[in-house]
């Protein structure tokens, strides 16, 4: 096993001290695909989790998806599992003459913590609805039935939803896939480089108006509520600044596309949460010389640490 080279990125103080350090890698990529910025591994594969799933939703418009601007956002996203959530998906469903019982992603409750407080008094229990994939996989199993894919078993390696994924992929990276595994919802999930993944962000960022990749950017940075929901960065960010689109992933995975096609993508190599976007947000007040960017940015750029309730120290990128 191979470890990959990391890098220092994120510090948390406490008083005068550094109590905790992240190490991670991160890539950033000019308009034109090349590396401009790189800290950590940048030659190392990493799994991009759920970031993959914009670059989903762009192979399944190429394939033939039918999708209001609702539905292509919460294909392309981690939702805290809201009604409104929940319904945009039914609604995914309700178009192609599905419901529920056609999806075969996990169950689990919503991932929003109000959400699932809210279901749970409900007396409600994990389902593949609430669940926070559950766009995406209405949205491939609608796909399958406009299509005339069979829908049982399109979770399946050699089913045609896998290979159509794949080459989106690839194609948007400009890199081949490497190990494949399964992601938690039970979608495919293969490595690919952070320079692989900020490149395929900044073409969906920049791309041409009627292409399959700016309907899935126009979506998101229409719908930002859809793509995570209320309290959560993602969404904050992509209100915070006009043409940005953002997707986080599992085990920190931060990734980041702007309108004149620059592109970033954070690895955190512990797999928490909580540094992923005081990173990102640092490189990119760093790599563009926009005032209005870096005040858009500066609530992303730290995050408090307490101490009997007052503010004693913070987490925040090691280069600012």
């Amino acid at each position: 096993m191979n470890l990959p080279a990391h890098a220092p990125l994120a510090a948390q103080t406490r008083g005068d001290a550094v109590e905790s350090v992240h190490y991670g890698s991160l890539v950033a990529t000019a308009p034109d695909g090349t590396v401009i910025e790189a800290l950590g591994d940048a030659q190392a594969g990493f799994y991009p989790r759920s970031a993959l799933k914009p670059l989903f939703a762009v192979g399944m418009l190429r394939a033939g998806l039918e999708a209001t601007g609702e539905q292509l956002a919460l294909a392309a996203a981690s939702h805290n599992g809201s009604p409104k959530h929940q319904q945009v998906a039914l609604s995914t469903l309700a178009a192609a003459g599905l419901d529920e019982t056609a999806l075969a992603n996990s169950t689990d409750l919503p991932y929003g913590p109000a959400e699932r407080e809210a279901w749970l008094r409900s007396g409600n229990g994990p389902t593949r609805l609430a669940q926070n994939c559950s766009g995406k996989h209405a949205a491939l199993v609608a796909l399958c039935e406009q299509r005339g894919w069979p829908v049982d078993g399109y979770l399946d390696v050699d089913h045609p939803v896998n290979a159509m994924l794949r080459t989106a992929v690839q194609d948007l990276t400009g890199e081949a896939v490497g190990t494949t595994s399964t992601d938690g919802c039970g979608t495919p999930v293969y490595t690919i480089t952070l320079a692989g993944m900020a490149r395929a962000f900044g073409r969906l960022a920049s791309a041409a108006e009627g292409s399959p990749e700016r309907r899935v950017a126009d979506a998101m940075r229409t719908h930002p509520d859809l793509v995570a929901g209320e309290g959560r960065d993602v969404t904050a960010v992509m209100r915070a600044v006009p043409g940005l689109v953002a997707k986080d992933g599992f085990e920190g995975i931060q990734v980041i596309g702007l309108p004149d096609g620059t592109g970033l993508a954070v690895k955190v190599s512990d797999g928490g949460d909580r540094a992923r976007m005081p990173i990102a947000a640092a490189a990119l007040t760093r790599l563009v010389d926009d005032p209005s960017l870096a005040t858009a940015l500066q609530p992303l750029l730290a995050v408090p640490a307490l101490g009997g309730g007052h503010r004693v120290g913070e987490l925040a990128a090691v280069v600012q």
